[in-house]
């Protein structure tokens, strides 16, 4: 019985090519409301004066709170296998996303 549960449980992923190659991304802004965490992730090549958004994912605030967890977790098992990760202390990059809102 524990068999067929298990198997009912199961999720078939499907990576495509393209998704596969992957986004390279060194900056990420992140904003929220009270119904979604939305993370921006930005390749910022040193010296540009500009940077565009790469992928944008919006996430429920749950679902934020398990990546937060899985991610955590992740750092945590890499550390323990490759040491300490150097966090280098960067001054902060001015950001400036257009117009700003008003009220």
């Amino acid at each position: 019985m524990a068999d067929k549960d298990q198997k009912q449980k199961q999720i078939n992923i499907e990576l495509d090519e393209k998704t596969a190659e992957g986004t390279y991304s060194n900056l990420a802004i992140i904003n929220h409301s009270v119904s979604e965490f939305v993370v921006d992730f930005i390749s910022l090549m040193p010296g540009a004066p500009k940077a565009k958004v790469k992928s944008r994912i919006v996430l429920t605030p749950q679902h934020a709170k398990k990546f937060l967890k899985a991610l955590n977790d992740n750092v945590n098992r890499f550390e323990k296998a490759h040491g300490t990760i150097k966090d280098y202390e960067q001054p902060p990059i001015p950001l400036n996303f257009g117009p700003t809102g008003e009220a």
